[in-house]
């Protein structure tokens, strides 16, 4: 048993074809009915304009290459006096530690040379004694006398290099508990001149990206939390990750990518003054000739599909309780009557009738109504279709005889919807 109806006609894909890029057409390369595969030049815009554009960016890649060679070079130069500003840091310190231990050594001289006064002046007064009972020679008197003066002259002197010792520390000349080799157990971390040249290092830091050293604290917790970026204290490597993260490597790198970003759309808009087809069909309505200008997006002509097309049987309301998806259908189209009969199969059904897909729909709630049958557009694969034996065209008149009482086939067998369909997004990738 069949079900048939006469209002079916041939339906099939069409591409219409528009240019990505506006300009003037060069040439067109086809004409209507000619037969085109996948991937064939249909159309070419000038390309001068665009290529102009190409030589523009590389020329603007070359120069965001040489900058990028230059920022390198000039953060690798600043890594290079920030090693040395570290050192400077290290002599600093080193140098305090030498004169607090500069200035202890001249305390010792000190006690050593107040030791030689005293002895100096014990000899003298023993002199004066034996001098009064003329139990000594006046020229030695004037020698333990002269011994005395120079005794408190090497004195005074080495109190003035303890003092001079003092102020280049930065300590007053003398203390109020008269040890003068007393100094604060920071100093090589206060001094000012240790502070001086941290200040330094902070701002050689600063210039390579390494904003985490703060004057709040010590050259030691410093140095300390520098080295601690590697987990072995290797500086060398250290130095090394800092240049990829430099701001100016940053801006280069970000500057260049930009340029190789925009020569490549340049080349995508050359590549696109040629419009190809993107389907196997046939040319239809080509509305564009050369010295044209066009826009993006203007329909340039179509290309109709041969092989992906169906055939859209409006059947009455009353014929659809029997009808799912898979059931066979053999239809005879009147461009070749009943000496050849296509095969098919019912792929899906419309969600709506004709009637309600109309551009103006039916407004009922007047009350003028009269009841219609309605029809319903059922879509009919071909199968085994071979466009070079019998060509089948849209709009042809068909007429499908649907075997109701047969045991669909097929996908989605005995439904009325075909299954979800998701798309794979991954394989667009």
């Amino acid at each position: 048993m069949t079900t048939s109806t006469d209002d079916a006609y041939v339906n099939g894909h069409v591409t219409f074809v528009a240019p990505r890029v506006q300009g003037q057409v060069a040439k067109v390369l086809v004409d209507d009915n000619m037969r085109v595969a996948k991937g064939d030049l249909l159309v070419e815009l000038d390309r001068e304009p665009y290529q102009v554009q190409v030589d523009i960016k590389k020329a603007a890649v070359v120069n965001a290459e040489a900058d990028f060679k230059a920022a390198e070079a000039q953060v690798r130069a600043n890594l290079g006096r920030l090693r040395s500003l570290r050192w400077r840091l290290q002599t600093a310190i080193e140098q305090v530690d030498n004169n607090v231990a500069l200035l202890r050594a001249r305390v010792a001289t000190l006690r050593s040379k107040e030791a030689t006064r005293d002895r100096a002046r014990a000899d003298l007064k023993r002199a004066e004694a034996l001098l009064a009972r003329s139990a000594i020679a006046r020229e030695e008197f004037d020698q333990r006398r002269e011994a005395e003066r120079v005794a408190e002259a090497l004195v005074n002197q080495a109190l003035e290099e303890i003092s001079e010792t003092r102020v280049s520390l930065g300590l007053p000349p003398h203390t109020e508990s008269g040890d003068l080799s007393e100094v604060p157990a920071d100093l090589n971390q206060t001094f000012s001149g240790v502070r001086q040249a941290l200040a330094e290092l902070i701002q050689g830091a600063a210039q390579v990206g390494l904003p985490l050293f703060s004057l709040v604290k010590s050259p030691k917790q410093i140095m300390e939390e520098f080295v601690a970026r590697d987990k072995e204290g290797n500086i060398d490597r250290i130095f090394e990750r800092i240049v990829p993260e430099a701001p100016e490597i940053r801006q280069a790198l970000a500057k260049r990518v930009q340029t190789e970003r925009d020569l490549a759309q340049a080349e995508l808009d050359l590549r696109y003054c040629e419009v190809r087809s993107e389907i196997d069909g046939v040319v239809a309505r080509r509305n564009v000739n050369p010295g044209n200008n066009v826009a993006v997006g203007q329909a340039l002509m179509t290309v109709r599909s041969l092989v992906e097309i169906w055939v859209d049987a409006n059947f009455k309301e009353t014929q659809l309780a029997d009808m799912r998806i898979g059931q066979r259908a053999d239809l005879e189209v009147d461009m070749y009557g009943s000496r050849k009969v296509f095969r098919g199969r019912i792929s899906g059904f419309t969600m709506g009738t004709g009637q309600t897909l109309a551009l103006l729909p039916p407004q009922n709630a007047t009350g003028n109504f009269v009841k219609i049958v309605q029809r319903l557009p059922v879509r009919i694969e071909l199968e085994d279709y071979d466009p070079e034996k019998e060509t089948l065209y849209v709009g042809l008149s068909v007429t499908p005889y649907v075997f109701v009482k047969e045991a669909p086939q097929g996908p989605g067998a005995g439904r009325r919807l075909q299954e979800l369909q998701r798309p794979n997004l991954s394989a667009s990738k």
